[in-house]
């Protein structure tokens, strides 16, 4: 029950269930949902979720909690307060990082450690920010943050020698790159943080500045990010340079540096279309206690439309619950759609049914489970072959289970797909295969050692259900999606 930050002296009872809305009643809500999401696409300030990724220092709490400031989302009070705080702690320079970073242990050891989540509004976007841990030890977390992402924001330390750090083999601005494309990201915008900062080759260089650019254009192009959709600003987060205002005349960057500041940019960000009209999909992220009453989850919409009042199912598992309310940013909505980041608080459940991962679902349109299935995967740039047996960890959206690649069926050509070997001994780096994936127990021995299955859906059917991640030995080697179940599918309604 730790994991769930269901932990108190008061053991957490079942909520009595309400009852829910007739089937007709949850009916007219869902086609008032979808005629005002359909209007929202044409007209008004349109959603989307940013995850905040970068190697760990670059500065990504700060920049947020700068930027949230400097938007009018963090009061007088609440500033002065972090910057006392953060000060007693001989911490003042991560008085802005408080506002994100809102634990003891985050605030004491000065790094983000699990995703933050808050909202920001610009002049034609509502922006759902989803600020990562940027240290490899949170790499799961990170992953179940940008696996409820739209786009990026990619922050990264101008500072010589600390952006190579990142940068190099095994930074963390390398592999938080690979993730969030493979996750299905496929807008960023970089921000070339602390340019502000003292030294002959930093303050405010135009030269280190496009150096950087040029370092990171080849290798955002090869990670699957299009030009076009890729977008550079300079920034100085601690002292606020250019995130919402242009700089005057007097400011040292204005003398190189006429473009968008990062608020300009985030505004132009494009939503993707959403599947309104498909099964309702909903991952749990996180487990927690109701303000109120109850036990609440949070995750994203990955399909169709939530309606409060409605029966859902649990999968994996036979447990149902009651939504009871839905939470969007502190405000009570009646329903959500695809894309959508909420809190959802039920009733009727045994707390004990819900865990991260699970998925909530209609009993009319159950996810399916698998255990055994093949997967199209893209190999990243790994030191030691992938072979058949060989054990890893598999991540879809704040799910990681153990699992092996039971099988390698034939590697394919990147460009069209086509089967250019079948049956190979060994996946090096940068190729494209397909596998068979098998999920291993975590316990080796006993009535519990049968690896369970998981709720899973082709890439053809809900493409953020069917992403797939693969990792071993602290390190993301692949990545991929969903083709099929390689032996009968579970059936969840059983």
């Amino acid at each position: 029950m730790a994991g769930l930050n269901l932990n108190d002296d008061v053991p957490l009872e079942i909520i009595p269930e309400e009852p829910p809305k007739p089937p007709a009643a949850v009916e007219k809500l869902i086609e008032e949902a979808r005629s005002a999401l359909a209007a929202q696409d044409h007209g008004g300030k349109r959603s989307l979720s940013l995850v905040v990724i970068g190697h760990v220092d670059a500065g990504k709490s700060t920049l947020m909690g700068r930027l949230l400031y400097e938007l009018g989302r963090v009061d007088e009070k609440t500033r002065i307060a972090n910057e006392r705080g953060s000060s007693k702690m001989g911490k003042s320079s991560f008085s802005w990082a408080w506002e994100l970073d809102g634990t003891q242990e985050e605030r004491e050891r000065g790094i983000t450690m699990d995703i933050a989540l808050q909202t920001l509004v610009t002049t034609h976007r509502v922006i759902t920010i989803l600020d990562a841990p940027g240290h490899k030890d949170f790499i799961p977390n990170m992953i179940s943050g940008a696996s409820q992402a739209d786009s990026a924001l990619l922050v990264v330390d101008a500072a010589v020698g600390e952006f190579e750090a990142g940068f190099d083999r095994g930074g963390q601005t390398r592999e938080h790159l690979l993730l969030v494309r493979s996750l299905g990201v496929s807008q960023v915008i970089v921000a070339v943080n602390k340019l502000d900062q003292a030294g002959d080759t930093v303050e405010w260089s135009k030269a280190r500045y496009s150096e950087i650019v040029e370092l990171l254009k080849p290798f955002l192009t090869q990670s699957g990010f299009h030009p076009s959709k890729t977008r550079f600003v300079p920034v100085a987060a601690m002292e606020g340079v250019n995130l919402v205002h242009s700089e005057p005349v007097a400011c040292p960057l204005h003398q190189w540096y006429k473009g968008p500041t990062v608020v300009d940019l985030l505004d132009t960000l494009e939503p993707p279309t959403r599947d309104i009209n498909a099964p309702l999909r909903f991952p749990i992220s996180n487990v927690f206690k109701g303000l109120t009453s109850g036990i609440s989850v949070s995750g994203r919409v990955c399909g169709g439309v939530i309606v409060a009042g409605e029966r859902l199912r649990i999968i994996p598992g036979d447990e149902s619950a009651t939504v009871k309310a839905i939470d969007s940013d502190g405000d009570g909505i009646p329903w959500a759609g695809a894309g959508s980041n909420v809190n959802l608080t039920l009733t009727g459940v045994d707390p004990i049914s819900l865990n991260i991962g699970s998925v909530l679902c209609r009993p009319s349109q159950v996810v399916p489970l698998a255990s055994t299935f093949t997967a199209r995967i893209i190999v990243f740039d790994i030191q030691v072959p992938i072979t058949a047996g060989t054990s890893v960890e598999l991540f879809h959206h704040s799910r990681d289970v153990p699992a092996s690649i039971s099988r390698l069926i034939a590697v394919l050509d990147r460009a069209n797909g086509s089967v250019v070997k079948n049956k190979p001994r060994v996946l090096t780096k940068n190729m494209s295969a397909e596998v068979e994936v098998s999920l291993r127990s975590p316990v080796y021995s006993g009535p519990a050692s049968r690896a369970l299955p998981i709720p899973l859906e082709p890439f053809s059917t809900n493409k953020e259900m069917g992403r797939i991640l693969i990792r071993r030995g602290g390190e993301t080697i692949g990545a991929g999606r969903w083709l099929e179940s390689s032996s009968r599918a579970v059936d969840s309604n059983r």
